[in-house]
Parts: C-alpha cells; structure tokens; sequence
C-alpha cells in the first residue's frame, strides 16, 4: 500500500512555541511509518517556515532551526498545488504533494482558526478543528457568551476593553465590583494555556493584572473565582464525539498556571478524577455538549471546576491541547483504550472522514 504523506507544523509565534515543539516531538515518533511519508515544517518565532529533515529530538530543544538543510518552505493556498513549496538555496522551487496536515500549534496563528483558513484554501485534510471553532474556542469572551447561550453553565463574567478601560478605568472596575466579589480571574481574550491570566484579591491586585492582560490582547475578561476540583475530559470524534475517562488536577501553584501545565511535575494528576459516577456521567456529557455547540471536530479538551455542591462549571475548550509528557489529553485517551499511534492514526482519519464529507 502507498505511503500517505503527511505534513506535521510545529513552532509558531505563539508565547507556546516550546510546548508545540514538544507536542510534535511526541506525535511525530508514534505516527506509523510504514503508512505515513512523514515531512515536518517548522515555524520560527519570527515567523519563518521551514521544511526541516534533521532528528526529531532536535525539534523538541529547538536546535532544528540550525540544520544547515532546512529549506523555506510554506503550504500554497491554491488547491491545484494540493501541497508545499519548497525554495532551496539557490532560488529554485519544487512542489511536494501531500494528502494530510497535522497541526501541531498551540496558541495565536495555530490555534485561533488563522492557519485552519490556510489549509481550508489549500482543499488539504488536517487534524483538528475548523476554522469557526478554533476562532471562537480562542476567544475566552465569544467561548462564554456562546456556552451562556447554549445553556451550559460556568463562572460568572464581565468583559471589556483594553481602549475602554485607558479611558474610563474606573467603570470598568465599577463594571466588575457591581458583578462580583474578589479574588477574580483577570484574563486576556486572545491568549492560550494560561498566558497573561491572573488571579486579582483586591483592587489593587486587579490594575496590575489587567494590565497583564492588556499586554496580551485588546479585550479582557474578568470572571468570578470558583472553589471546586479541576476536572478535565478529553474529546474525540467528528459528529459523534467520544468523552473520555475523567482527570483531576491538584495543581501545585494558586492555579492551573502555564508552568504547572508544561514544565512542572509538582502537580497532581488523578485519573480517574475523584469524583462519583453521577458528576462523572454529567461533566462527560456537558463536554460533548460544549463541544458540539462551538463546531468543535477532530478532538478537542474541555476543562471544569466542580464545586463541593455538585455544581458542573465549564471552564475552557482547547482545540489543540498539549501532547507533552506530562499533558492530559493523550494520557486520558491512553486510560480510554486510545493510546499512542492508534490516537494519532484516529486523529488522522477524522481529518480524512471530515475533508470527504465536505467535498
């Protein structure tokens, strides 16, 4: 049988850009290579795309970016192409067909549905959410006002503008003080894994975090604190989504930070979570539903607090979350009966089975 040729894009300019190199590390060395043509496209900091053939443990410390046969190189939008173009050093170009991509970009310009409007161009299959999904799953604001929409329950919030709040500070803490008490979670809209979030108990805590926020994105979120166990579901599937086996988080830091998800391993995973079969039954069943509200296909992995009261509140959706060793998501497919190349081969499939019903 012939080979498939898949792309795997890491990097990126994200503030994420070393757990996608990471993530894609773990991905590429369970891809099947005996029915996957493996090329690995690398995007630098700066932007910078290159097709690199070196060792994948090189991609994981970032030491790719110096192999002296890298070749620029970038998906064409044209679907005539149907794959890359490849320049070498001397200015000639060549096309390599592919039939799949494999995203492996975690935040802004990976995660936001900007690069998922690429492929959508190109007429390639990948991996992951659409292009409507990916956005508004960014986008913590539309993500809360589509869940209150679908009826899905999470933390109270106010929302506002980094514009807004220059010109007028005070109603916008008035905004948040009339809403709700401290401590809150300041957030900036646009901003993945924890970056710029800050947890505010005071007034004075507060300016300084929505100035952090305001480092990150224009619009900031604000939302009430909420005491509960950290709950995580791990999504698959297209129209069918398969929840998995819960996790719990007890973090190590005051939350969930960035640190704690990718370089830490002084938090506490519990899968299954520590919660009864009821709350189990309800949080499986609120992702999926989560999931099909915001369009989400191809996997996706919905967070949770639930609170002594047997509340369920939704925390966040990721399109893309992380594949590191230490990341939920592959480790609750591993705990469902998904584990390794047949989770990748999956992913794979459903970026097939999507691309052929949209034909």
């Amino acid at each position: 049988m012939e080979k498939k040729r898949i792309a795997v894009i890491f990097g990126g300019k994200s503030s994420e850009h070393e757990v996608s190199r990471v993530s894609a590390s773990y991905i590429i060395s369970v891809i099947p290579q005996d029915k996957y043509e493996i090329y690995t496209i690398g995007i630098t900091k700066k932007g910078r795309w290159f097709l690199y053939s070196g060792d994948t443990a090189a991609i994981a410390d970032g030491s790719w970016e110096n192999h002296p046969d890298n070749k620029t190189a970038f998906i064409a939008p044209a679907p005539s192409v149907h794959g890359m173009v490849v320049i070498d050093g001397q200015g000639n170009s060549s096309v390599i067909k592919l039939d799949v991509i494999f995203p492996v970009l975690h935040g802004k310009n990976g995660e936001d549905g900007t690069i998922q409007g690429l492929f959508e161009m190109s007429a390639l299959p990948y991996v992951g959410c659409g292009v409507l999904a990916s956005s508004a799953c960014m986008d913590k604001i539309v993500t809360n006002i589509m869940l209150d929409y679908a009826g899905i329950d999470q933390a109270g919030f106010v929302w506002f503008t980094a514009y807004d709040y220059k010109k007028d500070p005070q109603s916008c803490i008035d905004k948040v003080e009339k809403a709700m008490s401290y401590p809150v979670f300041v957030k900036p809209a646009n901003a993945g894994s924890s970056v710029g979030i800050t947890k505010a108990h005071d007034r004075s805590e507060f300016l300084r975090a929505v100035e952090v926020a305001a480092a990150e994105d224009t619009r900031i979120l604000v939302e009430e604190n909420i005491i509960g166990k950290e709950i995580e579901c791990a999504v698959i599937g297209n129209e069918q989504p398969f929840a998995s086996v819960l996790g719990e988080i007890a973090p190590s830091a005051e939350f969930y930070d960035y640190d704690a998800k990718y370089k830490s391993n002084a938090s506490k995973l519990f899968i299954p979570a520590r919660i009864d079969e009821k709350l189990t039954a309800l949080v499986k069943e609120t992702a999926v539903k989560a999931y099909k509200a915001l369009g989400c296909e191809g996997l996706s992995r919905v967070d949770f607090f639930v609170t002594e009261d047997g509340s369920v509140k939704l925390n966040e959706i990721n399109t893309l979350p992380g594949f590191t060793s230490i990341s939920m998501y592959p480790k609750l497919m591993a705990e469902s009966g998904k584990a390794g190349s047949e989770l990748i081969e999956e992913l794979i499939s459903l970026a097939f089975e999507r691309a052929d019903r949209n034909v």
